[in-house]
């Protein structure tokens, strides 16, 4: 918990009087095996019975007051730990978003959905228990075993031996169970991720009848937690009953060595029962270790993988004291980029310059480095060579918020969210007007289509937009981008899923908004609009230029060319 000091700091009074209240709690139980000798010494034996109402008073009260203590020492320390719980996850969600897809390609999206959920109710657990009764466990046993010497030294010798050697088993049973439980974690994350993927893929696995594979599939991720889960606990709940055999074995040892004692006249009987309600609360104390026990490995596992998360540094830095950009020229100057952990270079000494207000179309086959060149433009990824300018500026002292806030990205698959039309649209401007929403959806063409919708603007979105065609979430995600009138539009292959009517009409709509555009395609019909295409081949550029420049000097776009007029030509035949 060390690690976490910042995010305790700010309940540093809650935990204070949570932990006097668990000690008031504990000096309370150390004190009544005293009473108890008093009370058999001086009442019982003596057939005093004014002393012994007197004492079992005192015990009554001190109870009842230990009983109000614990009572309130629960409800700080559920406060604490909630509150912990949810500042650790808010800080957590934060430092996401400031990922770059690196440091995202370290965390599976499974894992860190077990981090955040998992893995804090861990922590959280392990703080209410620390406050509660995991610190009061070891304090009850070192009490216990100092009181004892305070009423006989003699017998309380006993302890000395033993809790050493009960001290030791607990130290390696702790490291050992951490090892275990971190790779229970592991294995969570591993069904989480199955359990994801078939859920997202929950079409493709009915289309196909794939129902048993993953049936299977999942089987061995849970057989799998539940061997590593087993296995941490067998090895902790197999210890403890050692610990528990030694500490009896020791009270026994109290009793008959105090037996003899007593019949010499050298100890009272009260004397040796205290010790031996000493050794009980050591034993009962040690019962609650395997808890204890098993509540640390899993958090200080989940400590680590938290700690990951929060200590990862982010590799794109923001300088957001620079310079902003107002109009929209790109210019790529001998731009490299390899995709982190890889050794393939993707876009090799790319250079071009596309003009304010120009249309540009990037065209190449699977693989070409198309989607590789749109990412380097808002730095989702950096570049391992080169420069990017943006109104003759390096992007990289260009600010991020205003470098971002000034793209508008509309990703090869469409992304929608849970919510309505109107919300999934305003998404790309918090406070865009609804009379904004219905500019940017007549302009994506997707405006007479919602009007159909049974609550319009209003109507809900399934998850993923699962109650949306493929081109009505292709235009949803273009008027996302539109509503917040950026001044760089990326379309990453936006139109595929579009009739050649609808697409016309989208483009000739985008010449209204005065930006730069971008536009991945495969369609000819689509790039010869273009004020300029570039052409990609093994993330080579090969050639650029209008469309009448390279149908006379790049072969390779001549072939393209012939191909899909050949194809429109087959298509016209067959449907006469």
């Amino acid at each position: 918990m060390l690690k976490f000091s910042s995010f305790l700091k700010p309940y540093r009074i809650s935990m204070s009087i949570a932990l006097l209240l668990m000690l008031t709690e504990l000096a309370v139980e150390l004190l009544h095996p005293i009473l108890m000798a008093k009370i058999i010494d001086e009442g019982i034996l003596q057939e005093d019975l004014s002393v012994v109402i007197r004492w079992g008073g005192v015990m009554i009260g001190i109870s009842l007051f230990a009983f109000a203590s614990g009572m309130i020492n629960s409800f700080y320390a559920a406060h604490v730990s909630q509150s912990f719980g949810f500042d650790i996850r808010k800080q957590i969600f934060v430092k996401v978003q400031q990922f770059t897809f690196e440091n995202l390609s370290r965390f599976p999206a499974a894992s860190l959905i077990t981090r955040m959920t998992n893995d804090i109710t861990q922590l959280q657990n392990t703080l209410f228990m620390g406050l509660r009764i995991m610190l009061r466990a070891p304090l009850l046993v070192i009490g216990s075993v100092i009181m004892s010497f305070f009423v006989n030294p003699v017998l309380a010798s006993v302890f000395a031996f033993v809790i050493p050697v009960v001290v030791m088993m607990l130290i390696w049973i702790m490291k050992r169970g951490s090892h275990l439980f971190n790779k229970v974690q592991s294995m969570l994350d591993n069904v989480n991720d199955v359990l994801r993927e078939n859920l997202i893929g929950m079409r493709l696995v009915k289309a196909y009848v794939r129902r048993d594979h993953e049936i299977k599939r999942f089987s061995l991720a849970t057989n799998s937690l539940r061997d590593s889960t087993v296995t941490a606990l067998r090895m902790i709940e197999t210890s403890m009953p050692i610990l528990l055999f030694i500490m009896n074995i020791a009270i026994l040892f109290i009793l008959w060595t105090g037996r003899a004692q007593v019949v010499n006249g050298d100890v009272q009987v009260g004397e040796v029962v205290a010790i031996v309600n000493y050794g009980l609360r050591i034993t009962s104390a040690l019962s609650m270790f395997s808890f204890i026990i098993m509540f640390l490995s899993r958090s200080r596992a989940s400590a680590s993988r938290i700690s990951e998360v929060l200590e990862t540094k982010v590799d794109i830095e923001s300088h957001e004291n620079v310079h902003e950009f107002k109009h929209g020229k790109v210019t790529f100057e001998h731009v490299s980029f390899t995709y982190p952990g890889t050794n393939q270079v993707v876009l090799k000494d790319i250079s071009f310059t596309a003009n304010a207000g120009e249309t540009i179309a990037v065209m190449g086959g699977t693989g070409s480095g198309k989607s590789s060149l749109f990412q380097l433009l808002p730095r989702l990824y950096e570049v391992d060579s080169g420069r990017v300018y943006i109104d003759d500026i390096s992007i990289d002292s260009i600010s991020m918020q205003n470098l971002r806030g000034q793209i508008g990205l509309v990703p090869q698959e469409a992304v929608l969210f849970t919510g309505s039309v109107k919300e999934n649209i305003a998404w790309g401007k918090e406070h865009a007007s609804f009379v904004e929403i219905i500019e940017a959806a007549q302009a994506a063409q997707i405006h007479e289509t919602i009007e159909k919708l049974p609550a319009k603007y209003e109507t809900r979105i399934g998850q993923k937009g699962v109650n949306l065609s493929g081109g009505q979430k292709q235009r949803m995600s273009v008027a996302r981008a539109l509503v917040r009138k950026p001044k760089l539009l990326l379309l990453d292959d936006s139109t595929s899923a579009l009739d050649v009517k609808t697409e016309i009409k989208l483009l000739t709509a985008l010449r209204d908004y005065s930006c730069t555009i971008f536009l991945i395609t495969q369609k000819v019909s689509s790039a010869r609009e273009a004020d300029k295409i570039l052409l990609l081949d093994d993330g080579v550029l090969i050639a650029e230029g209008s469309h009448e420049e390279l149908i006379k000097t790049s072969s390779l776009y001549q072939k393209i060319y012939h191909s899909q007029m050949m194809e429109e030509l087959t298509d016209v035949k067959a449907t006469n």
